[in-house]
């Protein structure tokens, strides 16, 4: 039985690359050796010639919407994410809309009253 191909099959894994501007995301597939880690697959991506704004060694990155450390090993499939900064946090625009929505309540039931 001939296993040249199983061996070749294990030796690279196929993973994706992904990072969103507001006008234009980006995705890709590519295959890194067995064993590699999470920066280094950004670095045989390439994704540094498509984005050479990008700052790699200071952004957050992560796998399947999750932070990871840059030393994990990559797996089959694994999608790499790479994030760009927030410029405002979440649960702050969160609480921003909570606090005018009641505002807009309280408006409303005041005219109510008022009629």
């Amino acid at each position: 039985m001939d296993n040249s191909n199983t061996a070749q099959a294990i030796e690279t894994l196929t993973v994706e690359i992904t990072y969103a501007l507001p006008e234009k995301q980006t995705l890709f597939s590519f295959e890194v050796p067995v064993g590699t880690t999470l920066n280094e697959g950004i670095e045989l991506s390439g994704i540094k010639a498509i984005h050479p704004e990008l700052d790699l060694d200071t952004m957050k990155v992560g796998i399947f919407g999750k932070i990871a450390p840059r030393e994990r090993i990559l797996e089959e499939k694994d999608r790499i994410e790479l994030y760009r900064p927030l410029f405002a946090d979440p649960k702050e625009i969160r609480k921003q809309r909570a606090a005018e929505g009641k505002t807009m309540k309280n408006r409303q039931k005041t005219k109510e009253k008022q009629q």
